[in-house]
């Protein structure tokens, strides 16, 4: 689960992570009264709460000089559609906006912690490069990361933020405040089961303060029924209603780019079925996972999902049954085509439990149902359908 910059901060400070002061704003009112508290010298920053990076570049994060200023700023950015890389061309809306003391910056850099899951480590990165994505600087330059791998046994030591402190040229003068800061990071990263804490820019201060100019942070799924204090952050308005969808009713779904819709049961199959379609030349346009033990309702419900797509020009089903058996997903997939109606080619292969009755039940159904006997035979087929050529 992704959650705003506004909100990462409030998690950090919870750490002893120093931030900005500010407020969020939903209005330019709103703007305009946080302005005049929590302007230092008259300046304050403006930022459009997107999930989405690359704010700055796209014009949604601004400088204001005066309260004034900061409420026409607000005024022109909430409403607004804020397009950057990644986002989309189609943008996503501001609905609010961070307003911020301002700060004499002196030294942008970067800090962040995510899983090294080929080490089954937390790795703590940080970069004399702050205000540029990482990627960016891997790809560039990534003798200019460092890195710090954590046991997860003994916790991140002092000794490796001193290492880092060192490695970003901090001296000795910061380094109390340095070692402070990547503590509350770290222990903000497990005790709130993230899967991704990252600052950037971390700014050293004219006044020598290190401060998080800027956060992110994921949180893990799988870990939000300890935190329901961070669950209730959750802006369903960033998400692809077909995801929450999806949630409500048990089952998994990304949206993808292609246009051949994808129901399965199990990730690893999920998997070799998009894998699959692309062999043969098609793009999957979705993720979704009904699970191993679904109900015809679920079918149901994610037929529905799928169709609700207009980049979806064929759909493969793609059934491995055991727990879940062949014949419950024959008869929900005829359920669903008859509620829901489907204009677009539907080919099936089921294989497993009660396989014979499932290919019986959709045979018998007298609707225009494409059968394949393998995945090779369904890829192929699907990938024809959705391109318009339909050799049955």
């Amino acid at each position: 689960m992704n959650i705003h910059e506004y909100q990462a901060k409030e998690i950090l400070k919870r750490y002893g992570v120093d931030v900005p002061e500010g407020r969020v704003a939903f209005t330019p009112d709103e703007a305009y009264e946080i302005a005049k508290e929590v302007a230092r010298d008259g300046v304050c920053v403006v930022k459009a709460q997107i999930h989405a990076g690359g704010r700055g570049k796209a014009g949604g994060v601004r400088l204001a000089r005066s309260p004034e200023e900061a409420r026409d700023i607000a005024k022109a950015l909430l409403g607004s559609r804020l397009v950057t890389h990644q986002t989309g061309p189609e943008g996503k809306e501001v609905k609010k906006v961070l307003v911020e003391e301002g700060c004499g910056i002196e030294r942008e850099l970067y800090l962040g912690l995510v899983v090294e899951r080929s080490r089954s480590r937390v790795v703590v990165m940080a970069s004399e490069e702050g205000g540029v994505e990482i990627e960016e600087v891997a790809a560039r330059s990534p003798e200019k990361i460092l890195k710090e791998y954590v046991d997860p046994a003994v916790g991140f030591m002092p000794f490796q933020a001193r290492r880092i402190t060192f490695g970003l040229g901090l001296g000795k003068e910061l380094m109390g405040k340095a070692v402070r800061f990547m503590d509350g990071l770290y222990r903000a990263f497990v005790e709130s089961d993230a899967s991704l804490v990252e600052v950037n820019p971390l700014v050293v201060t004219n006044d020598g303060r290190l401060i998080a100019l800027d956060a992110k942070i994921s949180i893990d799924d799988n870990g939000l029924f300890r935190h329901k204090d961070i669950e209730y952050m959750r802006d369903l308005d960033e998400e692809d209603p077909k995801e929450i969808e999806a949630a409500r009713n048990g089952l998994s779904y990304i949206s993808l780019d292609g246009n051949i819709g994808c129901m399965v049961n199990g990730a690893g199959l999920a998997m070799a079925t998009m894998d699959i379609i692309k062999l043969y030349g098609g793009e999957p346009a979705n993720f979704l996972d009904v699970g191993g033990g679904a109900s015809r309702e679920q079918v149901t419900a994610a037929f529905k999902i799928l169709l609700s797509d207009e980049k979806v020009k064929a759909v493969l089903v793609n059934i491995f049954g055991g727990i879940m058996k062949c014949d419950v997903i024959a008869e929900g997939i005829v359920e669903a085509v008859k509620e829901v109606g489907i204009g677009v080619p539907l080919v099936v292969r089921l294989e497993g439990t009660n396989v014979e009755r499932g290919k019986a039940i959709l045979e018998g159904s007298g609707l225009n149902i494409i059968t394949a006997s393998g995945m090779a035979d369904a890829a192929q087929k699907v990938v024809k359908a959705a391109k318009g050529v339909m050799e049955l």
